[in-house]
């Protein structure tokens, strides 16, 4: 991404999620709700619209409910360009919507990627997913739903740059027939991870096809 668009496309996109969470460091949330950081075993999150269906902020082959205040982005990643596919695709999934958990208080994201159609499963998708996680660690896959869709589920750690210190971060994937679907969480840190739990259970438990 040497053309400044795409430069300004990525940067708004944060398409490494150490890089962007580790950047979301400088934008504390300010006036919202005070960052949820404990207690978060058996929460729910309270519903705040959808995302993915037609004339939403991310089209997408899927839908899903977001968690109040949570604010969904597109990603544009033109997977051609050096920076572009070093920072936008991971595995065999390219980013193409963000979720952004700062006005609900915490700093992290929910990011969706999308892969073309093929007949790998969910856990396959997730595999290179993660192997193409630089320093992933306590890799631990298990077999789960996504709303009433087949779906596997990922959780390990990566090294924050910022912190220096082990993260926990988690993903699930489905298969839709426009191709696996990746929904992804991190956070600045395991705590603020924790924090924004809700969300993301939200978004598995009522993901549904179109």
């Amino acid at each position: 991404m040497v053309a400044a668009a795409l430069l300004a496309t990525l940067v708004l996109a944060g398409c490494s999620s150490a890089s962007q969470d580790a950047g979301a460091v400088a934008e504390k949330p300010t006036g919202g709700k005070p960052s949820q950081k404990a207690g978060t075993a058996g929460r729910t999150a309270a519903e705040g619209g959808t995302v993915g269906g037609s004339g939403s902020a991310c089209p997408l082959p899927v839908t899903f409910d977001l968690a109040a205040s949570w604010k969904p982005k597109a990603v544009d990643v033109d997977p051609d360009s050096e920076l572009g596919a070093a920072l936008g695709v991971q595995g065999q999934v390219t980013m193409v919507c963000e979720i952004d958990a700062k006005p609900a208080g915490n700093i992290g994201y929910l990011r969706v990627w999308q892969g073309k159609k093929s007949d790998r499963s969910p856990r396959q998708v997730l595999e290179a997913f993660i192997a193409d996680e630089d320093g992933a660690g306590k890799v631990t896959y298990t077999e789960t739903r996504a709303g009433d869709l087949a779906a596997a589920e990922v959780g390990y750690t990566v090294r924050s740059k910022l912190l220096d210190e082990l993260k926990k971060e988690r993903a699930f994937a489905v298969a839709t027939p426009d191709g696996p679907v990746v929904i992804h969480l991190g956070g600045m840190d395991s705590e603020e991870h924790e924090a924004m739990l809700p969300a993301y259970e939200l978004a598995r438990k009522s993901l549904r096809l179109g």
